[in-house]
């Protein structure tokens, strides 16, 4: 059985009650569309994926048919649209009183209303968890995509340190990171660079600007690389032309505690213990470092999954409840101090638990 063909097993291992999955793309494509194709070639707009427990059906148009026929491989048939008789008979038979599971996340409300008015199913029912925690666990060329982006990203973080100098912009240093990060091999950024000088990096999603670097600053990255459609997530803080005064020493300080929260967390990590109790090790931690100065300053979750989206599905954050630590999971390790008018320190890095514990990519 192929990688793709496992993937819907295990998908419907946890969905036992529906009949079928459509992934429908709208003007832009449904991750999970890749993820049950691995069609890396064509834009596949407005196409429709009907996933079954061994096989699948693409219906898609004459633009992308040949693209498709391409990479198509035993288990999935590929129908053009423009065949109208025979595509509306086959979607007629797999959705038409059935019950079908949605990517309710992702899925607009007219497109859902459009297959409940033409393709009367029984029922349709939001499997958008399910789909996530299907993405949790990675095969090996799922990982090995992820590391090499995250060589990308490591190695730029060491390339752009090269550009840090007093008066350049935060818009002026993202932009030279994503052309650096492109030149070592990027597809393209997971998601919007973020570069923060001095006081911006108390605001974790903040978005560059016009702000000037300045001496003894603060400056925070937090970027991503793409390649075979997979993500990486990293984030480094420096501290700039460090002066040997008490400023720079409070930010040695919350360097040194965040960075001690990391790998307490990192080596914390074993499979079967639940995700949030990693955060709760590296949350606690922070809160009780140097006599309670940092609590309440850690102000978002531990970490979140990683693959072909940057936010991949549950990751350590205590609102996914008690899920549990398994090998083959991709999440970012990611503790912060934030403090207003000050600055803040972020570090992250990449994380695959394995039986043995969990390693940095």
């Amino acid at each position: 059985m192929n990688i793709i063909l496992k993937r819907y097993k295990r998908l419907f291992e946890k969905e036992k009650g529906i009949d079928a999955v459509i992934i429908m793309n709208t003007g832009v494509q449904d991750p999970n569309f890749y993820y049950f194709t691995g069609f890396r070639s064509s834009l596949f707009e407005k196409n429709i994926l009907i996933v079954k427990r061994d096989h699948s059906y693409l219906f898609t148009y004459d633009l992308e048919y040949q693209d498709a026929m391409r990479q198509k491989f035993p288990g999935i048939e590929i129908v053009k649209m423009s065949d109208e008789q025979k595509a509306r008979k086959l979607l007629l038979k797999e959705i038409k009183g059935k019950t079908a599971g949605i990517n309710g996340e992702f899925l607009p409300l007219n497109y859902y209303n459009g297959i409940k008015e033409s393709y009367k199913p029984k029922r349709l029912t939001d499997i958008s968890r399910s789909l996530a925690e299907t993405r949790l666990i990675k095969d090996s060329t799922e990982i090995a995509n992820i590391k090499r982006a995250a060589k990308i990203t490591k190695s730029a973080m060491q390339l752009i340190q090269k550009h840090f100098k007093i008066g350049i912009t935060e818009v002026e240093l993202a932009r030279k990171f994503d052309e650096i990060s492109g030149n070592l091999g990027s597809e393209g950024p997971s998601f919007d660079t973020i570069v923060c000088f001095g006081s911006n990096a108390a605001l974790p999603h903040h978005s560059p600007d016009r702000t000037k670097l300045r001496k003894g600053d603060i400056i925070l990255i937090d970027a991503g690389a793409k390649f075979n459609k997979y993500c990486s997530d990293i984030t480094r803080s420096f501290i700039f032309q460090k002066k040997n005064d008490e400023d720079y020493r409070k930010k040695k300080e919350m360097y040194d505690t965040v960075k001690e929260a990391h790998d307490l967390a990192l080596n914390s990590i074993r499979v079967g213990m639940p995700l949030s109790n990693v955060h709760y090790i590296a949350a606690d931690y922070i809160n009780k470092k140097a006599n309670g100065r940092y609590k309440g300053k850690f102000i978002h979750s531990l970490g979140h999954s990683l693959g072909i989206e940057v936010h991949d599905g549950p990751g350590f954050s205590p609102a996914y409840g008690n899920i549990n630590a398994k090998a083959g999971m991709v999440i970012t390790d990611e503790p912060g101090i934030y403090i207003k008018g000050f600055g803040g320190i972020r570090i992250e890095d990449d994380v695959l638990i394995t039986e043995k514990g969990a390693v940095i990519l």
